[in-house]
C-alpha cells in the first residue's frame, strides 16, 4: 500500500472493495396509502441482510409517488439480490406471496422492463383457486386474484438483470457514537441515490468477517483484525489504541457504477464529519482480489 490520503483529519486508506457479481431485480410494491406499501415492503426484505444465510440481500430502494407507479397509488421500490437465478425466483415468490399478498390493499409491479423475465405473479395466481382473471394490458400481462378486501393484482413477471453486490466502506472511529454519526450520515447520503440498497439493519453491520474460521464447519467468521476488544491480541490488527468502533457498510447496486456513486457520497459524508466528528480512518473489505471481480478503490472515488 501506498501513503494514505488525509481528508479533514480522516485517513482514506489506499485500499479496495472487492464486490461479487449476482442476480438483481425491482419490484413496486403499491397499496391504498404509502404506510401500507411500507408495511409489505418492510415485511418483504425481512431477514435479507446477507446472502450467507438468508438466500438474498433485499432492501427498500426509495418511497414512490403515484405518479411513478402503474395503477396510480403510492408505492415503494424493493431491490432484490441473489447469487443466482434460481434462488432469486424462489425468493422473490416466497416474500412477495407471503409478504405482498398478505398485506391489505397492495398490489405488486415489474420494476425494470428488461433482462430475462423472473416470475412475479405468475405462479402466486394459483392462490385464487380457479377465479383468477388475466388481463393484458400493452403487451403486460397482469393477474387478479380474489382476496378478502377486493383483488390482488400482480403482473405476470419483473425483469431480472446482473447486479454488483459487496461494494463497502469500514469506518473507523474514536467511540461508538462517533463511529454510528458516521455510519448514519453515510447510509443517509447513499439513500438519495437510486439503483442502490444497503442490506444491513439500518444500512449498518458491526459483525463484519473475513473469510474462514478455525472452526472447520465455518466459512466466514468474525474479523478480528478490525476488532477493538481484540487489539494488543491478535498477530495483526488494523487498529491503533485510538480506535474503539468500527461500523460496516455493505453497498449492492444495479450497476458498478451506482455501487461506486453510493461509495463516492459515503466517503464524502465521513470526511464531511471529520476527526473533529471522531471519525478517525475510512477503509474497506477486500479478499485480495482473487474472489470479486469489481474492484473500488477508495482514492479513486475520493478524486473522482
Amino acid at each position: 500500500m501506498t501513503t494514505p490520503l488525509q481528508r479533514n483529519g480522516v485517513t482514506i486508506d489506499d485500499s479496495f472493495a472487492e464486490a461479487f457479481a449476482m442476480k438483481a431485480t425491482r419490484i413496486v410494491i403499491t397499496a391504498h396509502s404509502l404506510q401500507w406499501a411500507r408495511h409489505a415492503a418492510v415485511s418483504a426484505t425481512g431477514f435479507a441482510t446477507s446472502v450467507i444465510a438468508c438466500g438474498c440481500e433485499a432492501g427498500i430502494e426509495r418511497e414512490l409517488g403515484a405518479h411513478e407507479t402503474p395503477d396510480g397509488r403510492p408505492g415503494i421500490a424493493v431491490l432484490l439480490f441473489a447469487m443466482s437465478g434460481k434462488e432469486l425466483a424462489r425468493q422473490v415468490e416466497r416474500r412477495v406471496g407471503q409478504c405482498v399478498l398478505t398485506c391489505p390493499t397492495t398490489a405488486v409491479f415489474a420494476g425494470i422492463d428488461s433482462g430475462e423475465a423472473l416470475a412475479l405473479g405468475k405462479n402466486l395466481r394459483f392462490f385464487g383457486d380457479g377465479w383468477q382473471i388475466a388481463k393484458v394490458i400493452d403487451a403486460k400481462r397482469y393477474w387478479r386474484v380474489p382476496v378478502m378486501d377486493g383483488e390482488f393484482v400482480a403482473q405476470e413477471t419483473t425483469g431480472m438483470i446482473k447486479g454488483v453486490g459487496g461494494g463497502n466502506l469500514l469506518l473507523l472511529a474514536r467511540d461508538t457514537d462517533s463511529a454510528l454519526a458516521a455510519a448514519q450520515g453515510a447510509v443517509a447520503a447513499m439513500k438519495l441515490l437510486r439503483n442502490v440498497i444497503m442490506p444491513f439493519p439500518g444500512g449498518v453491520v458491526r459483525s463484519g468477517s473475513k473469510v474462514g474460521s478455525k472452526y472447520a464447519s465455518l466459512g466466514a467468521s468474525t474479523n478480528d483484525a478490525f476488532c477493538p476488544s481484540l487489539y494488543g491480541l491478535v498477530a495483526h490488527s488494523e487498529l491503533t489504541p485510538e480506535t474503539r468502533c468500527v461500523m460496516e457498510i455493505v453497498i449492492d447496486g444495479l450497476t458498478e457504477a451506482d455501487v461506486a456513486a453510493a461509495m463516492r457520497v459515503g466517503i464524502a459524508a465521513g470526511v464531511a464529519l471529520g476527526a473533529a466528528g471522531g471519525l478517525l480512518r475510512i477503509s474497506a473489505g477486500n479478499y485480495g482480489g482473487k474472489l470479486g471481480p469489481f474492484h473500488f478503490h477508495l482514492h479513486q472515488l475520493l478524486e473522482s
